[in-house]
């Protein structure tokens, strides 16, 4: 290995200059070396001598010298760029443009905002004097003038003296002390309308009367169409007699055993010409189904002279009323179809029930617009009764423990409940999560009372005690916000039906509160649906397509 190294070092040192390889040596003692000062930039011009001006920085307040113009506004950086426009060109601090420093006194500022705000005018920011000028506002300079530049902070005119009351004499004195109760001296007891406020009285009366607004109070002529061919049989039953021959005992108090899910439509009735608002089935056996609608008639009745919102039959179903926008409730007999009374206060009727007790048929009630809920007498035609507690419009009226008492609820949002016949409510309930519920039920047993409410939800209260809420009941997965969709139970408690804003049948699983079955009805709201009260599986639906539909 060493002789290979050595034949390489030798290997053309004959050849070699001695100073190429001077760096290889080592120093020899005694000789010193001098180190030369290299420069190896290149010569360029002195940056003074290029420059032709002198740069100023931009922040500077003061100068110490007296620059020229093209010093004082020479760009920044590099020369002028010559794309843009003056206005980028110009000196500024902000994006739109040069804002100097100022100081402005808060109060000054509010009380000229104020002011223009209030009368249209305000001192010039532009002009910086403390003499009020007519030149120095902007604004309503006219206006400024007249009240001669006063602010809102200024009042312009003096404080008018207090009006002067009539001395109400001594305190001991019982009859002759009037108190803080005493009138103003230049008071007036008789206020009569001016000539301009007559004319304006006058024009408002006459658009209400061209908007008929001023109606005739008398009720619509009734009229009564009987559509089969002869009123009784050759029995001489008519048409309310419960029939024997159908399959089922209609008769029979006794509840179906299992009810089952609905599936297909059997049956349409047709007959009205706008949606059917309610529908009612006979009293007992369900023989006989009652409608009532928007064009004004009750199946088979045409009764009202506006849409009929609410109908009912009394227990044993030889007479049932009606509720309409006419402001009228009516008593009609269900075999002649005649109408034998006619009720009314001057407001329109929103639901209308009667008292479920035997000896009490004579009684029923309304939830009226007025918030009121009044009671009437059939036989005297007089209101004997009015619960006056709503602070809105009644909707829903329905009799629970026995027709003891019964359950109200209003657009107020509330549920109040009632003893007959006494016009105080011993129980309110509203909570601030609540909504309007504008259609009620009762269950069959008599121990639930399900209710439509606002919020897309059934809720189910308990209709004996206390009247809780029922958190673990609670229907959803319909859209009925906005529409009074009547809910109803099956005969055997196992099912909660009601239709919704899409025309559709929902029906719920009472037990898990889960969405069994839905069931395209009807091709607008489907306002009501009704469980036969003898059938397992027959539904009644009618909506504001003016069909009624049975589906099994």
């Amino acid at each position: 290995m060493s002789a290979a190294i050595s034949s390489l070092v030798s290997y053309g040192m004959d050849q070699v200059d001695p100073d190429a390889t001077a760096h290889l040596k080592p120093l020899q003692a005694g000789q010193t070396m001098t180190l030369a000062v290299l420069n190896s930039a290149p010569e360029v011009a002195v940056k003074e001598a290029v420059e032709t001006g002198t740069h100023l920085d931009p922040s500077l307040k003061e100068v110490t010298f007296n620059p020229t113009y093209e010093t004082l506004f020479a760009p920044e950086f590099g020369p002028l760029n010559p794309f843009k426009s003056q206005q980028m060109a110009a000196p500024r601090n902000m994006l739109s443009g040069y804002a100097e420093p100022a100081h402005l006194n808060d109060f000054m500022f509010e009380q000229q905002r104020r002011t223009f705000s209030t009368f249209g005018y305000a001192l010039d920011p532009s002009v910086d004097t403390h003499h009020v000028a007519t030149g120095s506002f902007i604004g309503a300079v006219d206006e400024a003038e007249k009240n001669k530049g006063l602010t809102v902070f200024e009042s312009g005119q003096k404080k008018s003296e207090k009006r002067k009351k009539v001395k109400g004499g001594e305190a001991g004195e019982i009859d002759g002390f009037l108190g803080p109760w005493a009138k103003y001296a230049d008071e007036k007891d008789l206020a009569k309308p001016s000539e301009e406020e007559q004319k304006e009285l006058d024009e408002i009366l006459a658009k209400r009367q061209k908007k008929g607004r001023n109606e005739e109070d008398a009720p619509a002529e009734e009229k009564t169409i009987l559509h089969v061919k002869e009123m009784y049989d050759y029995q001489g039953r008519s048409y309310l007699h419960v029939p024997q021959d159908v399959g089922i005992n209609l008769r029979s108090a006794d509840v179906p055993d299992k009810c089952y899910l609905p599936k297909k439509q059997i049956h349409v009735w047709t007959g009205h010409t706008k949606g059917v608002s309610a529908i009612r089935l006979f009293p007992s056996s369900g023989h006989l189904l009652l409608s009532s609608s928007m064009d004004c008639k009750i199946k088979v009745n045409t009764c009202h002279s506006k849409a009929v919102r609410d109908i009912c039959f009394n227990n044993s179903g030889t007479q049932f009323l009606s509720a309409a926008y006419d402001r009228y409730l009516k008593l009609w007999d269900s075999e002649t179809g005649q109408c034998i009374s006619r009720f009314t206060n001057r407001k329109v009727p929103y639901c209308v029930k009667f008292n479920p007790d035997e000896d009490k048929q004579n009684l029923f009630v309304a939830g009226m617009s007025d918030k009121k809920i009044v009671q009437w007498d059939v036989r005297t035609g007089e209101v004997v009764q009015e619960y006056d507690r709503h602070l809105g419009a009644v909707n829903t009226i329905t009799f629970v423990d026995e027709n003891r008492r019964f359950v109200s609820t209003s657009d107020d949002k509330s549920l109040r409940v009632w003893e007959w016949d006494i016009p105080v409510d011993f129980k309110y309930i509203a909570e601030p999560s609540m909504h309007s519920m504008p259609a009620v039920t009762l269950s069959p047993n008599g121990k639930w009372l399900a209710c439509q409410s606002m919020d897309n939800q059934i809720l189910i209260f308990g209709a004996q005690n206390r009247f809780r809420l029922n958190k673990k009941k609670i229907f959803k997965g319909h859209m009925v916000a906005g529409y009074a969709c009547q809910v109803d139970f099956s005969p055997d408690m196992s099912y909660v039906v009601s239709g919704d804003a899409d025309g559709k049948l929902n029906i719920w699983d009472w037990k898990t509160t889960k969405l069994y079955h839905r069931i395209k009805a009807h091709d607008k709201v489907c306002i009501s649906a009704l469980w036969h009260p003898h059938e397992t599986s027959k539904v009644i639906t009618c909506g504001w397509d003016g069909l009624i539909k049975l589906w099994d």
